[in-house]
């Protein structure tokens, strides 16, 4: 292999790039391949949604239960990938590539062995766990169908995600993109077929998931056994030190809270949106999706600006710091404005896109549906904050923010609310916890920019 081709000439292109181009542009093009694996992976969530709404609204509901579960899987690789991820970038930004190669290298091992072990334990406990994500007992039978496949898949389904956090951190954003893409296109394509010619039904579109899962795993990883980008995975670099491994689920503890939070809050918003029948969990479950394809532009958007931050700090460039929180709050939130008054106009189409033909469901899903997106304004203050103190090693501040929008406000909303104002307190627990969890991480984003601010004064002297 040529000087050219080497990983510390790749690793020193990258940080050349990460630290001199220009900030709103460098995060827009980290960003959009992101936006984009992320869209897919929503779509195709949503394109299962819609295959399986021909066969009812109790298999909808369904859906919407298992989602709890598959969202705990993720948070398991999201949050060993983003504890390594918001290491390795300011490791990078320092070149120091031999400890970001054993974090990496550690990371990878751990998610498989975390996942397979929750996987084994899904099996046992199948049916109490499905029934505390809220599973009535007529979406009990479909949810039980969909759920022995997917924790078949788990250990992949979870890699993946750590794999592409890892690519986030070295900004091979695009990387990840064909990985997470291929795997979400080749699902859409192929549930149809899995559910109806080959008769599957709810058994077939998971297994057209985990297979999909399981090809994008296999595209990531190949990536990284080829030797490609900065860092380097491989079986001899995983550390046998505690201390690795704890720092990994420090800097990561964040995204579990962040994630876990949200598999709890889904678990619960089917337990009171039970209440109203399977037309409660259905709507609620079809809202969740829509909400799912819209965040995912600004989820994208912030983990684009991760890697830039990451680097940038590390590096003590601290102008080109603000300049990154300052162009991806601006352009979130012209990008959550415009998303919010499309889906607030358009929300009725877009309910009864899904197939179910149930009165109820609409009226239930289009109102939960507008209000959501009345806030949507305020969602980047949300997430972009909780990002930047997650990726610049603050994990006590970073929990506290992650915690706030599903755990400090929306939980006690979704407990409380519907018993004082019915099916509306399960529509409008969601909008109120993303205006009240805006103050706290408002509050915080403010001070930090501050910071930023007298280190850059600070520097100038």
């Amino acid at each position: 292999m040529g000087e050219k081709d080497s990983p510390q000439s790749t690793a020193n292109k990258t940080y050349a790039r990460m630290t001199r181009a220009p900030v709103p542009s460098l995060v827009l093009k980290l960003g959009i391949p992101t936006m984009m694996s992320m869209l897919v992976t929503a779509l195709y969530n949503t394109a299962s949604t819609y295959y399986i709404s021909y066969l009812g609204t109790s298999p909808v509901g369904a859906m919407g239960v298992v989602f709890a579960l598959q969202t705990i899987i993720q948070a398991m690789g999201i949050m060993i990938g983003q504890g390594c991820a918001s290491q390795t970038s300011r490791l990078l930004g320092e070149k120091a590539y031999s400890h970001a190669n054993r974090l990496a290298s550690s990371g990878l091992f751990l998610a498989l062995i975390f996942a397979s072990l929750f996987g084994i334990l899904g099996q046992v406990f199948l049916e109490p766990l499905l029934i505390a994500m809220g599973a009535t007992d007529t979406i009990l039978p479909w949810a039980k169908a969909y759920a022995q496949v997917i924790l078949l898949a788990s250990p992949f389904m979870a890699a993946s995600f750590t794999l592409n956090n890892l690519l986030r951190s070295e900004g091979l954003a695009l990387v990840g993109m064909i990985g997470l893409g291929i795997g979400g296109i080749l699902n859409i394509l192929i549930s149809p077929v899995f559910i109806f010619t080959l008769d599957g039904g709810m058994a077939g579109a998971a297994w057209a998931t985990a297979l999909s899962q399981t090809v994008s795993f296999a595209i990531l990883l190949a990536h990284y056994l080829r030797g490609k980008g900065s860092l380097q995975l491989h079986w001899a670099l995983v550390s046998r030190k505690a201390d690795l491994y704890l720092s990994i689920f420090k800097f990561g503890s964040p995204s579990l809270i962040r994630n876990g939070l949200g598999a709890v809050a889904v678990s619960t918003l089917n337990l009171m949106a039970g209440l109203y029948g399977d037309a409660g969990v259905a709507a609620m479950s079809m809202v969740g999706r829509v909400m799912m394809v819209t965040n995912a532009f600004l989820i994208g958007l912030g983990q684009g600006f991760q890697p830039v931050l990451g680097y940038n700090w590390g590096a003590k460039l601290f102008t080109r710091v603000k300049a990154a929180l300052d162009a991806t709050i601006g352009m979130g939130m012209v990008l959550m404005s415009v998303l919010g008054i499309l889906g607030f106009v358009f929300a009725h189409p877009i309910i009864n896109f899904f197939e179910v033909n149930d009165p109820a469901v609409t009226e239930i899903g289009v109102l939960a549906l507008k209000l959501q997106c009345l806030v949507a304004i305020l969602t980047p203050t949300n997430v972009i904050g909780n990002m930047a103190f997650q990726v610049i090693g603050r994990a006590g501040v970073a929990s506290l923010l992650a915690a706030s929008r599903q755990g400090l406000f929306f939980l006690p909303f979704i407990l409380l609310l519907p018993h004082a104002w019915g099916i509306f307190g399960v529509q409008v627990a969601q909008p109120l916890a993303e205006v009240c969890s805006f103050f706290i991480c408002g509050y915080f984003l403010w001070h930090f920019r501050r910071e930023v601010m007298n280190r850059i004064a600070l520097q100038a002297k």
